[in-house]
């Protein structure tokens, strides 16, 4: 299972361009680790907000993509006449 999480993290997404790891971590995925270092953490504001701008371009693109795949919604009155398959009632 951790196999198919890696390749699914790791998959570039053909909407954003990016994999999904990116776009919450703000960089590739790695197997194994490094010790964090203690100090100051200016460098976590500097993360926070190139996050904020991902996402948000992330979201946009998004929005874009399933908008533009949207159809327009036929809104139908009583008494309209209308075609209906009848291959899926049962009779």
């Amino acid at each position: 299972m951790a196999t198919v999480d890696f390749v699914f993290n790791n998959k570039i997404h053909t909407a954003t361009k990016l994999s999904p790891f990116k776009v919450n971590y703000r960089r590739e995925l790695r197997i194994g680790f490094k010790i964090r270092k203690k100090g100051k953490y200016t460098k976590a504001e500097e993360f926070v907000k190139k996050m904020k701008e991902m996402h948000e371009k992330a979201k946009a693109v998004l929005k874009k993509y399933a908008d533009g795949n949207r159809k327009e919604i036929v809104e139908y009155k009583i008494e309209d006449k209308v075609l209906l398959s009848t291959k899926d009632l049962m009779w």
